[in-house]
């Protein structure tokens, strides 16, 4: 399955354009998720040297990405004059990202809707850390202030 990963308020705390610390399970819930056979590909509003920090980052944390901000590793290589013409959507299974609606879930709550019959990871369990960045109101009262 391919996987699309926001980086800022996802994997990491939302400092943009700084890079904030890492979400609680972030990178052990990837590395779990790649060594099961998924492909993550790093999706975000990043770019140049900004995105070449975050890439780095993620590198030093263990993860290497299968694509970033593409849909495969090659696209630009296999179509160069019309890449950059096109949509910045990617084609993936799944995308996890702190933009949801009702914010980000936290990673042990992802684990566990991908792979709800793995058993218990003992690496991943929700905790209210993993949603310090999101104290937002539901959908409707930022929509009606209510």
């Amino acid at each position: 399955m391919r996987i699309a990963v926001d980086f800022d308020g996802t994997i990491v705390e939302n400092e943009y354009p700084n890079i904030g610390e890492p979400m609680l399970f972030a990178f052990e819930t990837m590395k779990k998720l790649q060594e099961m056979g998924h492909q993550i590909i790093l999706w975000t509003y990043r770019s140049g040297h900004s995105l070449d920090e975050a890439v780095e980052f993620c590198r030093q944390h263990g993860i290497e990405f299968y694509a970033v901000n593409h849909s495969f590793p090659e696209e630009e290589k296999e179509f160069p004059n019309i890449v950059h013409k096109r949509s910045r959507k990617i084609e993936a299974d799944i995308f996890i990202d702190d933009r949801n609606i009702g914010g980000f879930i936290g990673w042990g709550e992802v684990w566990h809707m991908i792979h709800p019959d793995s058993g218990p990871q003992d690496i991943q369990y929700v905790d209210e850390k993993a949603h310090r960045n999101y104290p937002r109101k539901s959908l409707f009262r930022r929509i009606f202030g209510k």
